[in-house]
């Protein structure tokens, strides 16, 4: 069978962290991040609000800092291996975030078949944000429709992997899903659970696989 996984990328391929905390690190920005990452997570700023918000905060930004950020981050263990196994049978994987293109588009070079990210200036930034470019929770699932269509597969051939409320809806809609590191907003959604530090054993719970190495 033909499946497409989808995967979060903050939180959940990422081990306690997001592409934003990573990148504001570069900067000297821990405290200033982690305010709106708070905000958000109350609700207080919506995804186009918080995308406005570190815009500014990152008017200084440099595509170096960028690689800085993507390389320091506590990635989980395993992820090319998976990816690279997912294709190995014929299957494809995609990258749904909310965190910005420029760093989400990255993952491409791991193995990823396709990556969506809210979609950001070119660094070192020149432009403003475009609220209509910023991706919220139900554009996950408008994006997991159009690449069932061009991958020629159904919703029922997906398992979706996140960590938190931004993940729910697409969850809701897939009748296969692994919580990843997760937070209250997935209990009693996701078909697994898993708590760690490497996608191969979050990976294997989807079928009776062999390990991988």
């Amino acid at each position: 069978m033909t499946r497409l996984h989808l995967f979060d990328l903050d939180g959940t391929l990422m081990y306690g962290s997001a592409a934003p905390v990573e990148i504001s690190r570069q900067l000297g920005l821990e405290q200033e991040i982690a305010d709106l990452e708070r905000a958000f997570a109350r609700q207080v700023l919506g995804p186009p609000e918080f995308a406005l918000r570190v815009r500014e905060l990152w008017a200084e930004l440099t595509e170096e800092q960028v690689a800085l950020a993507f390389e320091g981050a506590p990635w989980l263990d395993g992820i090319r291996e998976v990816w690279a196994d997912i294709a190995a049978r014929g299957e494809r994987c995609a990258v749904i975030s909310l965190s910005p293109d420029f760093f989400v588009r990255r993952l491409l070079e791991w193995g990823a078949h396709a990556t969506y990210g809210s979609v950001f200036p070119a660094v070192p930034f020149r432009e403003p944000v475009r609220p209509d470019g910023i991706l919220n929770p139900t554009a996950k699932v408008k994006i997991a429709d159009e690449l069932c269509e061009r991958f020629g597969v159904t919703r029922s051939e997906c398992v979706a992997y996140g960590d938190s409320m931004s993940d729910a809806e697409l969850f809701a809609v897939l009748p296969t899903s692994v919580a990843v590191n997760a937070d209250r907003h997935l209990a009693g959604i996701a078909s697994y659970a898993y708590v760690g530090r490497d996608l191969r054993d979050a990976y294997e719970l989807t079928s009776n696989r062999r390990p991988l190495p």
